[in-house]
């Protein structure tokens, strides 16, 4: 049985309440963390492992700025993005369901767009084969995230959202491997007391069916979604030196785009 091909999506609608006003005028993703926006670390997860279909989802209010950045800046280099528009946020499984006829038979590797790792994912990007795969690292605050609960054989028992009382000081992380089930499994979710069809529900899907598989994580992994974290994402990015870790097809795009930006400039002042 050939391999099925691996698309790839960055989640990165949302309003960002919380980061407001830096908000107010532009999306979280296009924010900067050290030397480039937010959403080129998501992104590059995806590239680095090969893939070169990734479809990223964005709110209306800020799509002509995520085309302006990444309408245009890999075709030169064999990466194929397109845009799908979520007008309203209805929680994260629903990006499998807005992506169907992008998933199309292929298995999905989705990244939320303001996570971002030091570890590297391809391994386990490029390996997958069926199921689900998760990563999940160790936190302070488990409360405040999807807990996930071992037995002494390092196996997953269970799944709880933002629970009182975490089980483990485990979190999920915001990046997932599916197989193409994954879009039925969503379409089948009841929403949440929030409202939301959670990402959560999907984990534990696969983890009754026993097709869950949870790696854990021990590098840096940033959610950058206070003045805080992000202030403390871009130092970290700096000092640990993750901007060089980025695939030279992205730096080499964004040096293009650049050098672009620049000779448009110079024209307007002539």
């Amino acid at each position: 049985m050939s391999k099925k091909q691996m698309k790839g999506i960055v989640l990165a609608g949302g309003t960002a309440t919380r980061l407001f006003p830096l908000t107010a005028t532009t999306s979280k993703q296009l924010l900067p963390v050290y030397d480039r926006q937010m959403v080129f670390y998501p992104l590059n997860v995806l590239v680095k492992a090969g893939i070169k279909d990734i479809l990223v989802i964005v709110a209306p209010e800020h799509s002509g700025q995520f085309l302006n950045l990444l309408g245009s800046i890999f075709k030169n280099h064999g990466i194929h993005l397109y845009f799908e528009v979520q007008k309203v946020p209805r929680g994260l499984a629903d990006a499998f369901i807005q992506g169907e006829s992008f998933i199309d038979d292929g298995n999905v590797a989705m990244i939320l767009g303001d996570n971002i790792f030091e570890d590297d994912l391809t391994s386990h990007i490029k390996n997958f084969s069926s199921g689900g795969v998760i990563f999940a690292k160790q936190v302070p605050d488990p409360e405040r995230f999807g807990v996930v609960d071992f037995d002494a054989q390092g196996k997953a028992l269970s799944i709880e959202e933002k629970p009182e009382k975490p089980k483990s000081n485990f979190c999920v992380t915001g990046a997932y491997i599916y197989d193409n089930r994954v879009v039925e499994i969503a379409k089948n979710l009841e929403p949440s007391i929030r409202g939301e069809i959670e990402i959560t529900s999907i984990n534990q899907k696969y983890l009754e069916m026993g097709e869950l598989k949870v790696n854990t994580i021990t590098g840096e992994w940033l959610d950058a979604g206070t003045y805080d974290s992000l202030l403390a994402a871009g130092n970290i990015v700096r000092d640990k030196e993750i901007y060089k870790n980025f695939d030279p097809l992205i730096d080499q795009a964004i040096s293009e785009f650049n050098a672009e930006l620049k000779a448009i400039a110079k024209k307007k002042l002539l």
